[in-house]
C-alpha cells in the first residue's frame, strides 16, 4: 500500500465517519474532504473545483429548477385531480397515490414530488380513517423507487452516469435506467399498496409545521367555460367535498346569499363562497375550472386613454377576490397572475412604488394597536394603488365575516395574510404600522403556464432522451425557456437549487478521481473480491448492492454513489467484466434508503407528519429493500451481462 493510498484512505474513512456522525452538514464534510486532498497533494490545487463543471452537477441544478416550475405552475396539482380517484377504497387509492409519486419522480425531482404529494396523502388518510404515517409512508418510498426509473429521477443516477462518462463506453441516456429501475419500482409499489403499508406502525400525529390559519373563505367566479356553470349547487358541492371544501355562499348581481338552496343552478358570472383549507384551493379551482373573483372583475375594467382604469367605485387597488380564514374575514385576491410568478400591476403604472419585475411572496402581518390602517376597509386602504399590494385575508378571533369580504374593516390584532413584492411588503408594514410573521406559499393553478412548464420539462426530457443535445445543455436551455416564459418566479429560480447538494457532488467528484488514480479503489475492490466475493461475480454485484443500501441508510445517497462508484468500476476491472451492471447497482442501491428517517430527505419530511420514531422505518423498509435486491440483481444481469 502506497502512501497517497493510506492518506486517501484516512481521509475517506474520516469523512464516512463525520457523514454517519451527522453534526455537519454534508456539503460541509464534501468540502472538507476536497481541501484536505489538496492539502495531502493528492489532487492538483488547480482541479480542485472542476467539480463544478461537470455535467451531472449541472444537470441536477437545472432539473430542480424546472421541477420548481412544475410545481408552482399548477401543473402537477392538475395532474392529481385528474389521476388520483375520489371515492375508491384503501388498495386502488393507495396504489394510484404511491403510483403518480413515483411517476412524478422519475421526471422530477423526488422531493418536490412528495412535498406536492404530501397534501394529498393527508386528505387521502382521513377520507380511508387511517393513521396519516400509513399513508404517508408508502408514498415517500414511492417517490424514491420512481427515481431509479429515468437518468434525471435522483442525483444518484446522474453521479453514476458521470462515472461511466470517464470510461471508454460514454454516459448512460436518459431512459437506460428504466429496463432495471421501472420493474423495481412497478414491483415495489405493488407491494407497498396490497401489503406494505398494513406494516406501517400506526402512529399519531405528533405535530404540525408551520403557522396554522385554518380553512380560508374564497371567492371564486363561475366563468363561461367552466364545469360548474349551468350546474346545481348539489352537483357542485358534491365535487368540492371530494376536495375538502364547503360552499357557504353565492354572489348574484351583487347580492350576496349567505345559505343558497342546494336547488339553485349555478349561472355563469355567480361568485360562489367557498370555504377550504389552503392547500386545497389549487385542487377547487382546478376541479370545476373555477378562477379567483377578481379575474372576472379585472377583466371588465376598461383602460382609458390616459392609462388609469374606469370603474373606480371597485377600488382597483383592493379589488374584491378574496381568501380569509374560516375564523376571519376579508379581502381582496389577486389576479392569477399574480398568484404564481408576475408582479401585481396597477392601474395607472406611475403610481405604482413596486418595480415591474419584482417576484411575488405572499406575507402574514398582526395590526399593533396603533396602526394607521385601523377603522379602514381593504378597498380604502387603495393597496394595490400605493403598494402594488393584494390583501388575502384577515383572520380575526374565530369570527367569519357577513359582508362581501372587502369591505371588512380591520383592526387591532388581526392577521393579515398579504401578498406582493417582499420590498413593497417590507414598506407596507414599516408604514402601516404592521409586525411581519412570516412568509407562505401558495400555489394557484394558472392552465396557461401548467401547459408551458409541462412542455418545456417534456422538450428538454426529449432532446436529452434523443441524443439531440447533452443532458446538461438540454436542461439547461429548458431553465432558461422557464426564466423567459415565467412558469417560475425569477427569485424562485436559486431558491429552487440544493445548494448543499451541489456542493456535495462538485467537491467529492475530484475526491472519487483521487481514489481512482491513486489505484485505492482498486485495491478496496480486490480486498472484497478475495475476501467475500471469493472472485464470483454475481456474488461481487450483489455484494456491491447491499454494502450501497447500507451507506445510502446512514448517509446522503448522492455522497453514497460517489464513494461507492470507484469501487464498482474498481471491482468490475478486477473481475474482467463490464463495470455497467456494477454501476446500476450503485444506482438502485443508492436510492434504497428504507430503513432510518436520516437516509433520504423524503423519509425526513413525514418523520414528524407521520409521528414517526427512528425505528419506526424498517418495519416496511426491510422487506422493500430484501424484495428490490431479489428483484434488481437477476435483472442486472440479465439487461448488462457481465
Amino acid at each position: 500500500m502506497t502512501q497517497d493510498q493510506v492518506l486517501i484512505l484516512l481521509i475517506l474513512s474520516v469523512t464516512v465517519a463525520m457523514f454517519l456522525h451527522g453534526r455537519w452538514r454534508h456539503d460541509m464534510v464534501a468540502a472538507g474532504a476536497l481541501l484536505a486532498c489538496v492539502l495531502a497533494g493528492l489532487i492538483r490545487p488547480e482541479a480542485a473545483f472542476a467539480g463544478f463543471a461537470h455535467p451531472a452537477v449541472i444537470t441536477v441544478a437545472c432539473v430542480l429548477v424546472l421541477s420548481r416550475g412544475l410545481q408552482v405552475s399548477g401543473a402537477v396539482d392538475a395532474l392529481a385531480a385528474r389521476l388520483l380517484p375520489a371515492s375508491a377504497g384503501i388498495l386502488p387509492s393507495l396504489a394510484a397515490l404511491v403510483g403518480l409519486g413515483a411517476l412524478l419522480s422519475g421526471f422530477m425531482n423526488n422531493v418536490g414530488a412528495m412535498a406536492l404529494l404530501m397534501p394529498v396523502a393527508m386528505q387521502l388518510a382521513a377520507r380511508l380513517a387511517l393513521p396519516p404515517g400509513r399513508v404517508l409512508m408508502p408514498l415517500a418510498f414511492g417517490t424514491i423507487l420512481g427515481g431509479m426509473t429515468t437518468l434525471i429521477g435522483t442525483p444518484p443516477n446522474l453521479i453514476v452516469s458521470g462515472f461511466r462518462a470517464q470510461t471508454d463506453a460514454g454516459s448512460f441516456a436518459m431512459f437506460d435506467f428504466a429496463p432495471t429501475g421501472l420493474a423495481v419500482a412497478v414491483v415495489g409499489v405493488v407491494f407497498i399498496a396490497l401489503l406494505g403499508w398494513r406494516l406501517v406502525p400506526a402512529r399519531e400525529r405528533a405535530s404540525t409545521e408551520g403557522f396554522e390559519t385554518g380553512a380560508y373563505v374564497t371567492e371564486v367566479r363561475v366563468v363561461a367555460e367552466s364545469k360548474a356553470a349551468g350546474m346545481f349547487l348539489r352537483e357542485i358541492e358534491a365535487r368540492l367535498d371530494e376536495a375538502g371544501a364547503q360552499i357557504i355562499g353565492l354572489v348574484r348581481n351583487e347580492v350576496r346569499m349567505t345559505a343558497p338552496q342546494s336547488s339553485r343552478k349555478v349561472l355563469a358570472g355567480d361568485i360562489l363562497v367557498v370555504e377550504a383549507d389552503i392547500e386545497a384551493l389549487p385542487e377547487v379551482l382546478t376541479t370545476l375550472g373555477l378562477e379567483l373573483e377578481e379575474a372576472g372583475s379585472s377583466s371588465a375594467e376598461k383602460a382609458t386613454a390616459d392609462g388609469t382604469v374606469e370603474g373606480d367605485k371597485e377600488a382597483a387597488s383592493s379589488a374584491p377576490a378574496a381568501a380569509a380564514p374560516a375564523h376571519a374575514a376579508s379581502a381582496a385576491v389577486p389576479p392569477p397572475s399574480a398568484t404564481t410568478t408576475e408582479p401585481v400591476k396597477d392601474a395607472d403604472p406611475g403610481s405604482a412604488r413596486a418595480p415591474a419585475d419584482d417576484e411575488i411572496a405572499l406575507m402574514e402581518l398582526v395590526v399593533r394597536p396603533e396602526a394607521s390602517l385601523i377603522g379602514r376597509s381593504a378597498r380604502e386602504l387603495s393597496l394595490r394603488t400605493r403598494y402594488g399590494l393584494n390583501l388575502l385575508a384577515v383572520s380575526r378571533n374565530g369570527s367569519r365575516s357577513k359582508s362581501r369580504l372587502r369591505t371588512l374593516r380591520i383592526q387591532a390584532g388581526d392577521l393579515l395574510l398579504m401578498q406582493g413584492p417582499l420590498e413593497a411588503l417590507t414598506e407596507f408594514a414599516a408604514d402601516s404600522g404592521c409586525v411581519p410573521l412570516a412568509e407562505r406559499e401558495l400555489r394557484i393553478p394558472d392552465r396557461r403556464k401548467a401547459w408551458t412548464a409541462a412542455a418545456i420539462m417534456l422538450f428538454a426530457v426529449g432532446g436529452a432522451a434523443l441524443g439531440l443535445l447533452p443532458a446538461a445543455i438540454s436542461f439547461a436551455i429548458g431553465v432558461l425557456a422557464s426564466m423567459a416564459s415565467r412558469t417560475i418566479p425569477l427569485r424562485a429560480v436559486y431558491e429552487s437549487i440544493d445548494w448543499p447538494v451541489i456542493v456535495l457532488l462538485a467537491a467529492l467528484i475530484p475526491v472519487a478521481g483521487a481514489m481512482e488514480s491513486t489505484g485505492t479503489a482498486d485495491l478496496i475492490a480486490r480486498s472484497l473480491l478475495d475476501g467475500v466475493a471469493q472472485g464470483n461475480a454475481i456474488l461481487a454485484l450483489t455484494l456491491v448492492l447491499v454494502v450501497t443500501m447500507c451507506l445510502s441508510d446512514l448517509m446522503n445517497n448522492a455522497a453514497t454513489a460517489a464513494v461507492m462508484c470507484p469501487i464498482a468500476l474498481g471491482t468490475a476491472a478486477a473481475l474482467g467484466v463490464s463495470a455497467d451492471a456494477f454501476l446500476m447497482a450503485v444506482a438502485i442501491g443508492a436510492s434504497c434508503a428504507f430503513l432510518t428517517p436520516i437516509g433520504h430527505q423524503n423519509n425526513t419530511l413525514i418523520l414528524g407528519p407521520g409521528g414517526f420514531g427512528f425505528g419506526d422505518y424498517w418495519r416496511l423498509g426491510l422487506p422493500l429493500e430484501v424484495l428490490v435486491a431479489a428483484v434488481s440483481i437477476p435483472l442486472l444481469v440479465l439487461v448488462w451481462p457481465l
